[in-house]
């Protein structure tokens, strides 16, 4: 019989410490009107000293697992999807493994931008269906306030960090990931770019005098990129999972800008009070944004079992991704 990765669990961790607009109006040729205009942020949250990704990540799975009811030992796998781990090496999943007690499980991280969370869902997703593991952590996690430019403004009210998790667990009715596609366009990569830290241009006194260890991003072709592949790739998930437009009872896409938000949703036919939207309290969160989004909707009740929802994203790459996904009666049984 066919597995599914049915989600059971889901979690969100953002730090407490809160910078609003007017906050960057201080510092930053901008303004509150400016920001929520292009944008739709309000604020953002951002690390405190000590805070990582892996204790982000930590603390979001907790929660994951307890409304999942399943004990970490209970793990079989653990997929982080980040670009800004604690370190280059180790990968932070072993981090996030060993902080959570996860002793059986394997882990791997996955660096897709902020398309990863729908990457690394698809991921565990494989596993389940070929029945590799019965029990898959999912997390979306981003500390990206330590690599932003705080003085250019391109970049420096977009990003808040944060992490969030799910669990997923194998089972015969048909639930979880019901289709999703996922593209790359490496062709414009250099559109959004941290150019030094890896391989090609490793730290060095140059490096950090020309302040190549923050994030550069070109905004236009950015916002071209995503207005022009989300809403087809949303479309075409919904056609792929042989449903229509009316089927998708809640959209819960990246928050990355409002407007590119409203342009998905309106080229796919989806009415406002089916899309969800909290850029407004977190900014871009990338990986995390989704899983943090649809934590919130599931405990606002306005996702719940039974809702078929749809996924997309656009990051770093340039990559995209869309997924519908149904979520399914938890079943109090053995592993299949």
């Amino acid at each position: 019989m066919k597995r599914y990765g049915n989600i059971v669990g889901w979690g969100k961790y953002v730090p407490s410490r809160v910078i609003t607009n007017a906050d960057l109006e201080k510092t930053l040729d901008t303004s509150d009107e400016w920001i929520v205009a292009r944008t739709g942020i309000r604020e953002r949250h951002v690390a405190a000293r000590g805070e990582t990704t892996s204790s982000m990540s930590i603390l979001a799975s907790q929660m994951a697992l307890d409304k999942a009811g399943i004990s970490p030992q209970d793990l079989d796998l653990i997929i982080i999807a980040s670009s800004s781990p604690d370190y280059l090496t180790p990968p932070v999943s072993s981090q996030v493994q060993h902080g959570l007690g996860a002793y059986k499980a394997a882990a791997f991280t996955l660096v897709t931008g902020c398309t990863g969370f729908i990457y690394a869902l698809s991921t565990a997703q494989q596993f389940i269906a070929s029945g590799t593991y019965d029990t898959v952590l999912v997390v979306g996690a981003e500390l990206l306030s330590r690599f932003i430019d705080w003085t250019d403004r391109s970049t420096g009210v977009l990003f808040g960090d944060g992490a969030g998790a799910v669990v997923l667990k194998a089972t015969h009715t048909p639930c979880g990931i019901l289709a999703c596609i996922l593209g790359s366009d490496g062709s414009g990569a250099n559109h959004l770019i941290l150019p030094a830290g890896g391989s090609a241009h490793p730290p060095s006194l140059e490096t950090l005098e020309r302040n190549m260890h923050t994030l550069r991003m070109n905004g236009r072709e950015v916002f071209k990129f995503a207005t022009r592949i989300l809403g087809e790739a949303l479309r075409q998930v919904i056609r792929q999972a042989g449903l229509k437009t009316q089927d998708i009872d809640l959209f819960i896409p990246h928050q990355a800008n409002i407007r590119i938000i409203q342009s998905a949703a309106k080229f796919a036919g989806l009415p406002e009070d089916r899309v969800f939207i909290n850029i407004q309290k977190y900014g871009n969160t990338s990986a995390a944004s989704i899983p943090i989004a649809l934590t919130e909707a599931m405990d606002e009740g306005r996702a719940t079992v039974g809702s078929t929802l749809a996924f997309v994203a656009f990051g770093a790459g340039l990559t995209w991704a869309s997924a519908v996904v149904r979520i399914g009666q938890p079943e109090n049984s053995r592993p299949l």
